[in-house]
């Protein structure tokens, strides 16, 4: 693609400013060998792309890191091991990892944190995941309330929280064992729940299928369901929910 011919054109008026952008927006990627990097997913989603690290060489990560620095675009990555981070940290300053969400990223400007996305647990155990989806959130500019321990085996826990909870303009409820929560929640709240499924529970929970089946079959409205364990994807989610709401407000 040449770049400098778009420009050229639409300096002259032979393209329009529109239809440049509509060709811009699907730039080519750069071929690593091993991986082809998206610069250009935020001008088309409004989210950067993000870095699944789990699986990943150290030495792969390290330089796809590196690329991100070069190119002077922040980056997410989930799922990142403390082994994988010190071989990034050699190679990357400033890089930050956050040990129970497994985050490791690099960010190069200071956001505004707007509107509100609350995260709730059942329990304590479910908080990995629950971090998981609050640093996705606050990376991509949501301001996070956290509600940690609220399930429903101490249900005036939740009760408690409930109208701090319902000012967020959604709410992101992850739960393991038969995965209540959300129904709860959604219960008693006008606001969209997403719903996190999480792998915590004793052998019947069948490593969060219990609880996935409940957050499907919940009788409450205003529910949709992630996969199990996918904070990643529910912080999202709440934030493409929040930025809806915030820009409409605007």
């Amino acid at each position: 693609m040449d770049i400098g011919k778009i420009l050229k054109e639409v300096k002259s008026g032979a393209v329009s400013i529109e239809e440049a952008e509509k060709v811009l927006k699907h730039l080519p990627f750069k071929d690593m060998g091993f991986a082809r990097i998206d610069h250009h997913r935020k001008l088309r989603s409004g989210f950067g792309e993000v870095i699944f690290c789990e699986g990943k060489s150290d030495e792969h990560l390290a330089k796809i890191y590196k690329h991100f620095v070069a190119e002077k675009i922040e980056v997410l990555g989930t799922r990142a091991t403390e082994k994988q981070y010190l071989a990034v940290a050699q190679e990357v300053e400033d890089v930050i990892y956050e040990p129970v969400s497994r985050i490791l990223k690099l960010e190069t400007v200071e956001k505004n944190h707007t509107g509100m996305v609350a995260v709730c647990t059942g329990g304590t155990s479910d908080i990995p995941v629950a971090e998981e989806a609050a640093q996705v959130a606050e990376f991509f500019g949501s301001r996070v309330l956290r509600v940690y321990d609220v399930g429903v085996a101490g249900i005036h826990r939740l009760f408690s929280k409930i109208e701090e909870i319902n000012k967020a303009n959604c709410i992101i409820a992850v739960a393991g064992m038969e995965g209540a929560l959300p129904g709860v929640l959604a219960g008693m709240v006008d606001k969209p729940v997403i719903a996190v499924p999480t792998s915590i529970g004793y052998g019947a929970n069948f490593k969060g299928i219990s609880a996935l089946l409940t957050m499907l079959n919940s009788c409450a409205e205003g529910i949709s369901v992630v996969n199990i364990d996918n904070g990643f994807g529910a912080g999202y989610l709440g934030t493409q929910i929040n930025r809806l709401i915030v820009n409409a407000a605007k």
